[in-house]
């Protein structure tokens, strides 16, 4: 018998425990398919703080959130063992050892053969958590939904922070540049090359002046289809989206991606090997209605729904 969430006839919505869809809490990955867990940090953001109080903030809105997908059919908790082990202990005071610690943590979660799902927290976690993903799967795929490249050399000198992560992976191997997609990139720069660095690596880079007003169901099949059977990984940045759907972040872009595209490009996955996927980036200082933690709980759970194994019904 597989984990739950609590439903709202056994509890109010508004009571009861604060884990991601209120599920069971575990101290461990142990016996679990799949891992909710956060890593509250924000000491490796440039402008706007406050993400570290992102995982508190995605749980408390995810508790509107019912277990059946009614658009795909997708039952996940009928067929994987779910629950929220906690927050990663990270160093407020120290970015290189709070990453160390995200390292650490992750290497028992995926030791224990569970598919972490993460709550951010600011875009420098996804570099440790992918150096515990390619320890056990080797280089993997990844699909980057973001409005930021985040593959700048260093930021104030330092080589780790949120806008460095995928230049830090693809240098350390943990990536298999041919398998990369970046989607939703815009904004000013400070030079004409700032994504084209990247494609000249092997990423595929997908503006957001692209995909203007059109449905991201046929680029999701495209990346379906050209990222093959291998692990990937998901990483999910809420600033992909236009401030108007999610003012909640700390590098806000405008022109971005709507909800329904964001949906769109997550349940046209359907069938990719996913590893692994975080929702970062959720600032709750900024986020005066809770739409912002509201929408990235909602598109965790899209992509716990896309997870291998899931059953449709």
């Amino acid at each position: 018998m597989t984990n739950q969430p609590l439903g709202g006839n056994d509890m109010p919505r508004f009571a009861g425990p604060n884990t991601f869809m209120r599920l069971p809490s575990a101290v461990n990955a142990e016996g679990l398919d799949v891992a909710f867990v956060g890593v509250p940090m924000d000491i490796g953001a440039s402008w706007r703080s406050g993400t570290r109080f992102g995982p508190k903030a995605i749980r408390a809105e995810s508790a509107m959130l019912r277990p059946y997908n009614m658009g795909t059919g997708a039952a996940p908790f009928d067929s994987l063992n779910c629950a929220d082990i906690g927050d990663v202990a990270i160093n407020t005071f120290d970015l290189k050892d709070s990453v160390r610690r995200i390292s650490d943590a992750f290497d028992e979660i995926v030791g224990f053969g569970a598919v972490p799902m993460t709550m951010g927290g600011d875009h420098t976690l996804t570099l440790p958590i992918l150096r515990a993903i390619a320890g056990k799967h080797g280089p993997v795929g990844l699909i980057h939904i973001d409005a930021h490249a985040d593959i700048n050399d260093h930021m104030f000198g330092e080589q780790i922070a949120h806008g460095t992560p995928f230049r830090r992976a693809y240098e350390e191997g943990l990536i298999d540049r041919k398998r990369v997609w970046q989607v939703g990139l815009r904004g000013t720069g400070y030079t004409a090359e700032d994504f084209n660095e990247a494609r000249g690596w092997g990423f595929h880079v997908v503006q957001a002046e692209d995909l203007w007003h059109k449905s991201l169901t046929p680029l999701a099949g495209h990346i379906r289809e050209q990222i093959g059977n291998g692990p990937v990984y998901i990483t999910y940045d809420i600033d992909s989206l236009d401030p108007a759907y999610a003012p909640g972040t700390g590098t806000p872009e405008i022109a971005g991606l709507t909800t329904p595209q964001a949906v769109e490009l997550i349940r046209g996955l359907w069938g990719v090997n996913v590893v692994g996927c975080d929702l970062v980036e959720v600032s709750p200082p900024y986020d005066t209605s809770g739409n912002t933690a509201l929408t990235g709980a909602n598109l965790l759970y899209e992509m716990l729904c896309i997870l291998p194994g899931v059953v449709r019904r």
